[in-house]
């Protein structure tokens, strides 16, 4: 959910700033180049408990899925189902006439 709250953060000061500019009377293309550079910025420094947030959230689910493995990367029917599709992969490999 903090990744989430981070995107939405940032896509809302993007678009305020894409406002102003707008607003202030650029009205090219550009503005919405520097929109991004204006809103860039401004995350880095208006946004950096959310930011934080949302890379403690990254670096655990990295953690736990190094430390899991394969195994319990999907949820259960999804792991069901790669077994079954794995268990027929295998018998196709070793029965080639069915293939």
């Amino acid at each position: 959910m903090p990744l989430l709250i981070y995107s939405v953060l940032r896509l809302a000061l993007f678009a305020a700033c894409v406002g102003l500019l707008w607003w202030a009377g650029m009205r090219s293309w550009l503005v919405v180049v520097v929109a991004a550079l204006v809103a860039w910025a401004l995350s880095y420094v208006l946004l950096r408990g959310p930011r934080d947030a949302a890379a403690r959230q990254l670096a655990d689910r990295a953690e736990r899925r190094r430390v899991l493995g394969d195994r319990e990367r999907f949820g259960v029917r999804a792991q069901e189902d790669a077994d079954l599709e794995d268990a027929a992969d295998e018998a196709a490999r070793q029965d080639p006439g069915t293939a």
